[in-house]
């Protein structure tokens, strides 16, 4: 039964994007013919088909038993609810290849879509990379730690692309998404580098710097998300795509704070970043000891 399930979601995944980047293609097709001020709504309406995507996907991951989303959102002191027409930071652990779908499952209805820094390699996959291209997602190179030594230059290709970003990103409602650690979490990455956390690894500021400093004024709170997965109680790694796919994962916890905006900026931000890491990585431990109904 786990096989037919992830394969029939699977192949209505496939479909269902084929369905849906129709419209972001057609609609993309007539943006350079218009003029500026029609853009924004001409933008809105292509991540209307985004929304669809997200709405059939989460439909259908309910009927198939994939998922059981165990979402809370907590709003600090002081600070506004969530809302689909605001503009938020949303910075997030990384533990599968399914944390994007899991998030934007989670808050549909409460934040407005993604957008965050994906490789430039995604241009060629197939209908998805030409989707993003369309719907102005950040499109960076991440040029190896060697490379960037032997030619420092490179560094700011992808600064430039960050900054344009900002600037598009100013538009529109947008969740500007960033997994801070860089890559998803292992055991054996987390030894490596030497993490001071026992769930996480160690956070980058660059970006995180970055899109505030650009962004600031703009946005109206930072939201920190901690996912965590039901195999993390009895396996060290979260569950591959497909293991996901086929339901070996029923119920997954993603757990938001809407957090006022930092005050500093550049290094100043390091500890504030590093304290958010520190209270995501015991509310993990949190979460993994309490052994919510359902895990297993």
């Amino acid at each position: 039964m786990e096989t037919i399930r992830g394969s029939l979601a699977l192949a209505f995944i496939v479909l269902n994007t084929v369905f849906w980047c129709l419209p972001v293609y057609l609609l993309g097709a007539l943006k350079p013919m218009l003029p500026a001020s029609w853009r924004i709504a001409l933008a809105t309406t292509m991540f209307r088909a985004v929304d669809g995507w997200v709405a059939s996907a989460r439909c259908l991951a309910s009927w198939l038993g994939i998922v059981r989303l165990d979402t809370r959102i907590t709003i600090a002191d002081g600070m506004p609810p969530l809302r689909p027409e605001g503009s938020y930071l949303v910075l997030c652990n990384h533990r599968s290849w399914a944390d994007i779908l899991v998030l934007t499952f989670a808050f549909l209805g409460h934040l407005p879509q993604f957008k965050f820094f994906t490789k430039r390699q995604l241009i060629w996959v197939p209908f998805i990379g030409v989707a993003l291209w369309l719907l102005d997602f950040p499109l960076v190179r991440r040029y190896g730690r060697q490379r960037l030594q032997a030619s420092p230059a490179l560094r700011q290709r992808d600064e430039q692309a960050i900054r344009r970003a900002c600037q598009s990103f100013r538009e529109r409602p947008t969740s500007v998404l960033s997994f801070a650690e860089g890559t998803r979490f292992t055991p054996a990455k987390r030894d490596a580098q030497d993490s001071p956390y026992a769930r996480l690894l160690k956070p980058k500021i660059g970006g995180v710097a970055m899109v505030l400093e650009q962004l600031g004024g703009h946005l109206d709170a930072v939201v920190d998300v901690t996912i965590a997965y039901g195999e993390h109680r009895d396996a060290p790694a979260a569950p591959s795509f497909w293991a996901f796919l086929c339901g070996r994962c029923p119920t997954v916890r993603v757990e938001a704070r809407a957090l006022p905006l930092p005050s500093g900026e550049g290094a100043a931000l390091r500890p504030w970043l590093a304290r958010l890491w520190e209270e995501k990585d015991a509310a993990l431990k949190e979460i993994e000891e309490s052994r919510p109904d359902g895990w297993r």
